[in-house]
């Protein structure tokens, strides 16, 4: 027994000096998965200098020759300094309409200070992963923030003027006029010039925006024509709040004095049932006849079923106030993403504005042409300057009517006439956007 442990013994030790020389003869390299980081110390002069270089001010006198923009492509000398400088203005611009002003600041604001950060170089707020990016991507890129803002516009709608005098609807259809007189516009600029090339697609998305309607806008432009999505919106949206400035002189030269002075008789009572069975109806025939316009016209139709259903006031009250509000703020800012000024000072986003100033005027015209119109049979008769409400800017068209109508008769309240045009351009618009989405998609 004594034996073997000592035998055992010396087996052990003969290993264990066997491997201690192995382990001299082949070293086992240890691999750090660290990486050593190694810093150059600089001159302070020097680091300085990097650091003016890197200023706002630097950037705009001395460019980066290879910055690129989110879509890859190198931005112009212009655009990457002038072209920022104005745009900046531009926003300032809208700044003092919106505060000064008082025009729209709901949309406003938000629109133009998203335009004041895209343009701040460096920063790169527009990029995939950049506040302003993040923003578009989230909601306006995959249609979410228009269908939210409709929701939100229908349980603050009453149809209640609508159903009281059904004829005030086809002033809101007249109105629509103009977004086929700009998709003909589109169409013929394409056909007779040769700096513009816009497809039927992009020519349908376009076209919405002679509706002045901005959910709408966004949605058909994300369906035909992603790629002028940004242009279509700033466009839709600026119009919307340009709408005090637009409307009032076309009003003024189409009508007469005694027009405007017009009363209208007073609304007959809507009972609550007819509000129940009003958007349950309409969008029983959305589905029937128009499935493409589904998504907008139902989730305006439901945002107001919840409204007129009495019984879910919370959600009423979400929907009216916290929840457009949340997604107003986040939908400017994700326009005003798009008023960079290698995107929006470009021969494309300017002939876009243009055909929506000129689309919207002949919208506005043929609403109060129509009521001239239905004025010539008998029956009672319209104001003309409802006419105007026609289009889809809601409920700030309707707000204007009646503006212009006091300025000539204080007493002469047209606000409640004007809402009915008002909330049947918002169906009208709607429903030419799944007429282009249906033909052209």
């Amino acid at each position: 027994m004594k034996s073997f442990v000592i035998k055992l013994l010396a087996l052990f030790t003969l290993f264990a000096f066997t491997s201690a020389f192995a382990s001299a003869e082949a070293p086992v390299e240890k691999v750090s998965s660290h990486q050593e980081e190694t810093y150059k110390s600089q001159p302070f002069i020097k680091m300085i200098g990097g650091f003016l270089e890197s200023t706002g001010i630097a950037v705009f006198i001395n460019p980066d020759p290879d910055e690129v923009n989110i879509h890859g492509d190198k931005i112009s000398n212009f655009n990457k300094s002038w072209g920022r400088i104005i745009m900046i203005l531009i926003t300032f611009l809208l700044f003092y309409l919106a505060i000064a002003k008082g025009f729209e600041p709901l949309l406003l604001l938000p629109i133009a200070f998203g335009g004041f950060l895209v343009n701040i170089p460096v920063a790169d707020m527009a990029g995939p992963h950049g506040f302003l990016g993040v923003i578009y991507n989230m909601g306006l890129a995959n249609e979410f923030f228009p269908i939210v803002i409709f929701m939100g516009v229908g349980a603050m709608t009453d149809f209640g003027p609508l159903l009281s005098n059904p004829k005030t609807a086809l002033l809101g259809g007249a109105a629509q006029f103009g977004i086929f007189g700009t998709l003909v516009g589109a169409v013929a600029l394409s056909q007779y010039t040769d700096i513009f090339d816009f497809t039927l697609k992009q020519a349908s998305a376009i076209s919405i925006i002679g509706g002045a309607d901005g959910p709408t806008s966004i949605f058909i432009a994300s369906r035909l024509a992603p790629e002028l999505l940004g242009a279509i919106a700033v466009a839709s949206y600026s119009y919307m709040a340009m709408v005090p400035i637009i409307q009032p002189p076309i009003m003024k030269l189409l009508t007469t004095d005694k027009e405007r002075r017009m009363r209208m008789t007073t609304l007959r009572h809507v009972s609550r049932l007819e509000k129940l069975v009003f958007p349950i109806l309409v969008l029983v025939l959305a589905i029937l006849v128009l499935p493409e316009s589904t998504p907008l016209i139902g989730a305006f139709m439901f945002g107001n079923f919840l409204k007129e259903s009495g019984v879910v006031e919370r959600l009423n009250d979400t929907l009216q106030n916290s929840l457009i509000n949340i997604t107003t703020i986040f939908l400017g800012l994700g326009v005003g993403s798009k008023l960079a000024a290698d995107q929006f000072l470009i021969p494309e986003t300017m002939a876009i504005l243009a055909l929506g100033i000129v689309a919207f005027s002949v919208g506005t015209a043929a609403g109060v042409l129509m009521a001239k119109f239905m004025n010539l049979f008998p029956g009672h008769k319209i104001n003309p300057l409802i006419g105007s409400a026609g289009v889809s800017a809601v409920p700030m068209a309707a707000r204007v009517s009646n503006k212009v109508g006091m300025e000539y008769d204080r007493t002469n309240m047209l606000l409640m006439h004007a809402m009915g045009p008002n909330v049947a351009g918002v169906i009208g618009s709607a429903v030419a956007a799944g007429v282009m989405i249906s033909i052209f998609k």
